[in-house]
């Protein structure tokens, strides 16, 4: 006589075994999630401190070895010429050219433009606000991620985000 297996001796995983596996998964996913995403606002804030920084030693290095004046520092002068003081050689007059002998100072950024802003909503933006006065955040201007007093040498982010300590990126 030969003896056929019945369906109740067959393994699966039973309703209870299956839940207790989905609640592990999403306690983990809990814990892990919002240890991710602060990681990824933490690497914005680097962004921000070590492209200032960056921008901040060409600019004194510029007015090093220009007797103290800021790049762009002329009435009218704008991000374009703000960006070919710090990109391009330039004599002690700050005058740009490719003259051997005259122009020896520089370049002071590498690349032909400014890093891009990692954070706000000008995230992506490269583009530089030179101003006389402030610097002052102007978020309405979508394209500069930058704000740039040409008096004073000082460079901020342009936004009025926070990072995680509730520290505003234009105060880094």
């Amino acid at each position: 006589m030969k003896m056929t297996k019945r369906s109740s001796d067959k393994r699966a995983f039973s309703l209870v075994e299956m839940v207790i596996v989905i609640v592990i998964i999403g306690v983990i996913a809990a814990i892990a999630v919002p240890r991710i995403t602060r990681g990824a606002r933490g690497a914005g804030d680097a962004s921000v401190r070590g492209s200032l920084a960056g921008l901040r030693n060409a600019i004194d290095l510029y007015a090093t070895e220009h007797a103290g004046t800021f790049p762009a520092s002329t009435a009218g002068d704008d991000q374009d010429d703000l960006l070919d003081h710090l990109t391009k050689r330039t004599d002690i007059d700050g005058a740009v050219g490719t003259t051997a002998g005259t122009h020896i100072y520089g370049p002071y950024l590498r690349g032909d433009s400014f890093p891009p802003l990692e954070v706000g909503p000008n995230k992506g933006a490269w583009g530089v606000d030179v101003q006389t006065d402030g610097p002052t955040v102007d978020e309405t201007q979508v394209t500069v991620g930058w704000c740039y007093n040409s008096v004073t040498g000082d460079i901020i982010a342009n936004t009025d985000d926070t990072d995680e300590s509730g520290r505003g990126y234009d105060s880094y």
